[in-house]
């Protein structure tokens, strides 16, 4: 009978590992935690979240709104336990992350098709992977560097990295109501976001610290290279004195009941649980000293005396450069034995991760049963997601799944209708490529 290895209990693992054993499909799940964490993670659990504990928009008009439905439709354990660990915020689906990782945890750990083992793979040489038919390495951004070397080796080549940063995590008790308030941007009846207003002289009085705060220095040997969809708040302020107020400081929609005016630029912050007692900073990934942001972050007003639940963090992120690498399912075009899933093939986003490992699930799963399954269309957004894997620029860089990826309308439209004429072409597609091959 045909067994797959699937190296690495993240969100990408986690999905591949389930459409496997709905298949009937036996699995061994390797995860190294708990007895070693990488330098981001915390939880024993699978399925952690490290950075922000939003999985973004549920707006149709949206193309990762329009990817959680694609993912629901094919019965994702990620989005299942994400609606069952739910926290306020919005048009967003932000989660609770301790409860999010012990849904997904517990639901792996009782299919009988499932087996986790908790040791770390170092090598994709290992004597113990020898009797498996595939492997999926789905060991995420952070792969340890044995694991990654033993990949590098497989390929050929230099591995591709960036740098990801995490936001800090607050106490709500420490927070100064006196001065925050809640609202959504637009909705200042909500009640998902705390607000943080700041006057124009103090806005310009925290952007000349967060400048020239003392930072992380990478290595020697390593460069430094930032995703441009997740850059350190220090990055973005160095790219202009207004860039924060056009981004994650932006103050439209949002009026301070105090003034009833718009103010300066605001500072957000996001529920991290139900119970709304943390709350995350939104945008504020960060690359600062410890004591700087303790420092640097108490300017910001009614954050004044605020309690640090989890200060922010940087870490390499490492893909393979998948057009060059990766053959169409998602094989090393040197091991068709061996499979890659998740962010380290060169999406970015926890959905995105988790698509792309449901999608090498799925495919082993049908290829078990002597089906080839095709790729849902471009014009979806997984198909999309897919298809900018497969790709070959100069220059390969991780993307979101996103509208830009899919081709283009090919018809006259206001500006104002073709995110909905994309997001309905896409769903329309999906359902037909869905009907026609599963």
């Amino acid at each position: 009978m045909d067994k797959i290895a699937v190296i690495g209990g993240g969100l990408a693992g986690c999905e591949c590992a389930m459409q496997l054993a709905k298949a009937e499909i036996p699995v061994d799940l390797f995860e190294m935690k708990p007895e070693k964490y990488s330098e981001a993670h915390t939880l024993p659990g699978l399925a952690e979240l490290v950075c922000s504990n939003s999985l973004r928009s549920g707006e149709l008009n949206t193309a990762i709104g329009v990817l959680k439905r694609e993912m629901e439709t094919l019965d994702s354990v990620i989005m299942k336990a994400a609606h069952e660990s739910r926290v306020p915020a919005g048009s967003a689906l932000a989660v609770d992350r301790e409860v999010f990782s012990e849904k997904v945890t517990g639901i792996l750990e009782a299919n009988e098709f499932i087996t986790i083992i908790h040791r770390e793979i170092t090598s994709l040489d290992d004597p113990e992977l020898a009797g498996y038919t595939k492997i999926v390495v789905a060991a995420g951004p952070l792969a340890s560097q044995p694991l990654t070397e033993s990949l590098i080796s497989k390929l050929g080549e230099q591995r591709l990295y960036f740098y990801d940063a995490i936001a800090p995590i607050v106490s709500r008790d420490s927070v100064n109501m006196d001065i925050a308030f809640f609202g959504s941007r637009y909705k200042p009846e909500d009640d998902d976001y705390l607000n943080c207003p700041m006057t124009e002289e103090q806005y310009y009085a925290f952007l000349k610290e967060l400048k020239t705060g003392e930072r992380v220095v990478p290595r020697e040997f390593e460069k430094e290279i930032h995703f441009e969809g997740c850059l350190p708040i220090e990055e973005m302020a160095d790219r202009g004195d207004m860039t924060l107020t056009f981004g994650p400081l932006k103050p439209v929609g949002l009026i301070d009941p105090r003034t009833e005016q718009q103010a300066h630029a605001v500072v957000q912050l996001r529920a991290e649980n139900k119970d709304k007692t943390a709350f995350n900073l939104v945008g504020f990934q960060t690359k600062l000293k410890y004591p700087e942001q303790k420092r640097i972050f108490r300017m910001i007003p009614g954050l004044e005396k605020v309690e640090f639940l989890r200060l922010g963090s940087i870490h390499r992120n490492t893909y393979v450069n998948a057009p060059e690498v990766l053959d169409e399912h998602l094989a090393l075009k040197s091991d068709q034995r061996i499979h890659l899933a998740g962010q380290i093939t060169g999406v970015e986003g926890y959905l995105e991760s988790a698509a792309c490992g449901l999608w090498v699930g799925l495919m082993l799963a049908e290829q078990t049963k002597g089906h080839e399954l095709p790729s849902p269309p471009q014009e979806t957004s997984l198909g999309a997601l897919l298809g900018h894997l497969r790709e070959k620029v100069k220059n390969f860089q991780p993307s979101n799944v996103q509208f830009g990826l899919m081709p283009d309308l090919n018809k006259r439209a206001p500006k104002r209708m073709r995110k909905e004429l994309y997001a309905k072409r896409a769903m329309e597609m999906f359902d037909k490529w869905k009907a026609e091959n599963l």
